[in-house]
């Protein structure tokens, strides 16, 4: 492991004049006078006019996502049979099942679309033995069974290739619609207050420690106790989990105590991955007894603003953007 992965130290975390509570509080007082953009993804610019492939997985957030890119450029969205939503059917679209490659890149290619946009929910599957793979996902197989022997991140960036081979240009949430990508400060609720974010701080250390396993895009903490982190089973079901606990009585915690820290593992490919936060995360929260939830500016969406935030101010929680810290 390397150094900046160094199992958590929490006594130079709270002394760090850097990326402590302070800085973060200072962070937040600077973003409610002045709330920036996203960081800029690197990328060339989008050509005007080209049509643009949304491939839709499960959730709100395909449709949501190409509410707004359909403003700026021609929309072609291609839907995942038993998980995208059928109100893709209101624009341009073409369907295609788990394993179906070469009809993926035929249909975006007959749309005439030079860029690729991953967005929505998808069952993870077990092999290439699931769904019904085409001669061209054939054809991927040594690349494809290289990205299953590892997370998420890994097999995605085997299909980023693939689409990039085929002369397809994948772009991410925060190009195409950078305004659903979450700002610095506070985005609903109160500011947190000092023991709150001392356990933001060490909810970003975990995520730090075990970014290079490709693990999971969020952790629970409450008074400098990890609760959970997130792992197969994905944020919701991981906040599930906390309530649960404390149902049971396995675990004892005051009345809206602890916060929900998401964002990207290092490294993240946030073109194919881009972890989101909406209304149904903020029932789970407050369901968990949690006091807020603490996101990375830039690198977590949020689908339904006006939804969350009156769910969040509903529930009497916070939700709190910080910049990403330095390794």
């Amino acid at each position: 492991m390397s150094r900046r992965h160094s199992p958590i130290r929490r006594s130079s975390r709270r002394s760090s004049t850097s990326s402590g509570p302070v800085a973060i509080a200072r962070s937040a007082r600077r973003a409610s006078q002045n709330a920036r953009m996203p960081p800029e993804t690197g990328s060339a610019p989008v050509p005007a006019g080209t049509p643009l492939a949304i491939v839709c997985g499960s959730g709100a957030f395909p449709l949501a996502v190409a509410e707004i890119a359909a403003r700026q450029r021609p929309v072609f969205l291609i839907g995942l049979q038993g998980a995208a939503d059928s109100a893709i059917a209101h624009y341009p679209h073409g369907w295609i099942r788990m394993g179906q490659l070469g009809r993926l890149i035929d249909l975006a290619r007959s749309a005439d679309c030079k860029d690729i946009l991953f967005v929505g929910g998808v069952t993870r599957p077990s092999g290439l033995s699931d769904g019904w793979p085409d001669l061209a996902l054939l054809r991927q197989i040594p690349r494809l069974l290289r990205g299953f022997r590892g997370g998420d991140d890994r097999l995605l960036k085997v299909v980023a290739d693939v689409m990039t081979d085929a002369g397809l240009r994948v772009v991410g949430v925060a190009e195409v619609a950078p305004d659903l990508m979450a700002r610095t400060g506070v985005l609903a609720g109160k500011t947190p207050g000092a023991a709150t974010l001392d356990d933001v701080c060490l909810g970003l250390d975990v995520l730090d420690a075990i970014s290079p396993y490709d693990v999971g895009q969020s952790t629970a903490v409450a008074d400098g106790r990890v609760l959970a982190i997130e792992a197969a089973e994905g944020t919701d079901l991981m906040i599930a989990r906390i309530a649960e606990l404390r149902a049971s009585g396995k675990l004892r915690l005051g009345k809206r105590r602890g916060v929900l820290v998401k964002g990207a593992k290092r490294g993240q490919d946030l073109r194919l991955d881009t972890p989101a936060l909406g209304p149904k995360t903020i029932d789970g929260v407050a369901a968990a007894g949690l006091s807020g939830i603490a996101v990375v500016a830039g690198e977590v969406m949020i689908i339904e603003v006006d939804a969350v935030t009156k769910a969040a101010e509903r529930h009497g929680l916070f939700i709190f953007g910080m910049e990403r810290r330095k390794p």
